[in-house]
């Protein structure tokens, strides 16, 4: 039985729980089961924005630190049915008050909490607001309202270059893409220029999908026009494979048609009248692309160019959904604007805690592992808030999980696998490292960033089958002088070589 963290005075007429969480998402759902495992006697509340939650199914452990699982939406008393200490409610925190331990949802209702964890994630940064052709991919409702969309559509104009944007535009078919981003190449958020290379051949190139079932069960929200276009009421993020199965096709009959517009922004959207009024005249597209004088919308960006489209889809990140907290509150934020978290996922507010893509952590960092806000790093910080919230209501220590030792994140771009490890990027190292690289074309491009003769990071795609032995030179740290000139030969077995 879990004992401790009780909040000493409370209004009797407010419902007390020991535990809440709120947020229906990954970091949410992931520390509400958790609380339960520990705490099986203690009655938890679980706040979800939608009726729709994100659970874990078919987890893996692929190495130490690297894991792999797929994210189902389920209804949210599915958690209720695999926890039966968490009681799970449909609400919108309106306030908080932290001074009372006394949190306010929109209907009126107060909640009296001994520990509340934070997993409210993040809100879009939309182009521009309240646009009716500019739509934020954010969480399950957007995604229906951008099918609906597309399945009129000619020409769409994805607007970032992040992990939504990458799989949206690999995904999108019978319909032209026009690909806008700020950076050199693409999916710069995740790959370097030189996988991005590898990658640009699966642009256009025609896809063949296999046909077959998802092993996931799909749920869908009742049609909710004011949860669709709201920018607070959201539901949790995409998770890991959000595109998988989805139909996302336009109405053309063509394949795939993608052209990217290198480092450029959004300068200003016109209507028809205002295209014509301002005398512009659509920029060149491709030979493949269609001719046509009349678009719902048109596009100028910061390179002059200008494009007509149906619609646009701005999936340009997040910004933490701090707001319904901050009143009368003294949190301390990072300059992303989300709640700083110590190593104990404290925030600076007595007895309450942030997790996934809400919180900034603020802790002294490992030499391999740094924040970057993912469906991975939302389940473990989830996982282990939970961990910490028992803990420190029992007075007990803690020490910072293992998972915070190196940065490693598993996730799939144009049909290839993807592993990142450690300073994958060379993040942090200034201009002090050496890469060493081999690449097949249309196989698999391994790439691999030395500092002082020790590996410091790598980025795997395909099946390279080399994700353990490189995260064991990572936390082992040996060096590899000797042996660089080999390291990424393919005829030598490094598993065996290393172990």
């Amino acid at each position: 039985m879990c004992n401790g963290c009780a909040h000493g005075a409370m209004a009797s007429q407010n419902k007390f729980y020991k535990f809440i969480v709120v947020g229906g998402g990954i970091a949410g759902v992931s520390c509400a089961e958790k609380l339960s495992s520990l705490c099986p006697e203690d009655e938890i509340l679980l706040i979800s924005a939608s009726t729709l939650v994100k659970t874990i199914t078919n987890y893996r452990k692929i190495t130490k630190t690297l894991e792999s699982f797929d994210v189902e939406e389920r209804p949210m008393l599915s958690v209720e049915t695999g926890c039966p200490n968490v009681k799970v409610v449909q609400k919108y925190v309106s306030l908080l008050e932290a001074d009372k331990h006394i949190l306010h949802t929109v209907d009126g209702t107060k909640y009296q909490y001994g520990k509340l964890c934070i997993c409210s994630g993040g809100k879009p940064k939309l182009i521009a607001k309240d646009h009716p052709y500019v739509l934020g991919i954010r969480d399950t409702q957007s995604v229906k309202e951008f099918q609906n969309q597309l399945s009129t559509a000619r020409r769409i104009i994805v607007v970032g270059n992040g992990g939504i944007a990458t799989e949206l535009v690999y995904e999108v078919e019978g319909c032209e893409v026009i690909w806008a981003i700020k950076n050199k190449s693409i999916s710069s958020t995740f790959v370097d220029p030189g996988a991005a290379e590898f990658f640009l051949s699966q642009l256009n190139k025609d896809k063949s999908k296999e046909e077959a079932p998802s092993k996931r069960l799909k749920y869908t929200l009742e049609d909710d026009k004011s949860s669709a276009s709201s920018t607070t009421k959201l539901g949790g993020a995409l998770g890991p494979d959000w595109s998988t199965h989805l139909h996302m096709t336009g109405s053309m009959q063509t394949s795939h048609q993608v052209h990217v517009e290198y480092l450029v922004e959004i300068q200003k959207l016109f209507s028809p009248e205002e295209f014509e009024s301002a005398g512009l005249s659509e920029s060149e597209v491709p030979e493949s692309f269609i001719c046509d004088k009349s678009w719902p919308v048109y596009v100028q960006l910061t390179n002059d160019k200008v494009y007509g489209c149906d619609f646009i889809v701005s999936a340009t990140g997040v910004t933490p959904n701090t707001d319904p907290f901050l009143t009368g509150n003294q949190f301390s934020i990072a300059e992303d604007g989300g709640f700083k978290v110590n190593d104990h996922m404290q925030t600076t507010v007595q007895d309450v805690y942030a997790a996934g893509d809400i919180c900034s952590v603020s802790w002294e960092l490992s030499q391999h592992w740094f924040q970057m806000k993912l469906w991975s790093q939302a389940r473990q910080m989830g996982v282990y808030s939970a961990m910490c919230m028992v803990a420190d209501g029992q007075n007990e220590d803690i020490q910072l999980d293992f998972c915070f030792e190196l940065f490693a994140h598993c996730t799939n771009f144009f049909n290839y696998k993807v592993i990142l490890l450690g300073r994958f990027n060379a993040q942090g190292l200034g201009n002090d490292y050496e890469l060493l690289l081999r690449v097949t074309k249309d196989l698999e491009y391994i790439k691999v960033v030395l500092q002082n003769g020790r590996l410091q990071g790598a980025i795997l795609i395909g099946e390279t089958d080399l994700e353990e032995t490189f995260e064991n030179l990572i936390l082992n740290q040996i060096d590899l002088t000797p042996f660089k000139d080999h390291l990424l030969e393919p005829d030598i077995d490094l598993e065996d070589f290393f172990d």
